[in-house]
């Protein structure tokens, strides 16, 4: 049994913060090995490159936190390790391209990757757009997608009925997608 199991993310991050103890830090990165190593295997697709990735993102991780702070770790962790495996994609390819002859596989390796590349860029606008939202839509939304809390969890957090939970979900997902066509309209 985990000791530290009552303790969320933010809590063991807090503490993190405060005194600068990488015992917090491993807890919570320790809580997300599975993820990391189920991303990894998605987009690498070799257990023995997503076993050193998982190493290679919490190096990051420990680095990175030590310089800013993070409010939404576990969306954060996942761009992250899914930055590096996307990075580990590029240099493959660029390797690979040199290496092969055949066309095809080329090919459908630059569409697959640029797949990747064009909903990367989708999520980067998506997470900018989400805060020119009115800060109860975004609340709302943060709280319900990136957090996967329910709709008592939401109300009971931010004092808004059920109903004006409901509402600014519903009303900002669609202001999300309205600015969003926009913006990448405009790109």
């Amino acid at each position: 049994m985990d000791r530290y199991a009552h303790l969320t993310d933010q809590d063991l991050l807090e503490k993190f913060y405060t005194d600068r103890d990488n015992h917090w830090l491993g807890i919570v990165l320790q809580r997300y090995t599975l993820l990391l190593f189920g991303v990894s295997m998605k987009y690498l697709k070799n257990e023995q490159e997503a076993q050193d990735a998982v190493q290679q993102i919490y190096l990051k991780a420990i680095t990175e936190l030590n310089k800013y702070k993070v409010d939404y770790f576990k969306s954060w962790l996942y761009m992250v390790c899914k930055n590096y495996c996307l990075m580990k994609i590029r240099d493959r390819q660029g390797k690979r391209a040199a290496e092969i002859n055949e066309s095809m596989v080329v090919i459908a390796e630059d569409k697959d990757i640029q797949y990747l590349l064009d909903k990367d860029r989708t999520l980067d606008v998506m997470e900018k757009t989400l805060e020119e939202l009115i800060p109860e839509q975004k609340d709302c939304i943060k709280l319900f997608y990136l957090e996967k809390r329910s709709y008592q969890e939401i109300a009971e957090k931010t004092g808004f009925s059920l109903m004006q939970v409901k509402s600014y979900i519903q009303n900002g997902k669609r202001n999300l997608k309205i600015l969003l066509e926009k913006k990448l309209r405009a790109e």
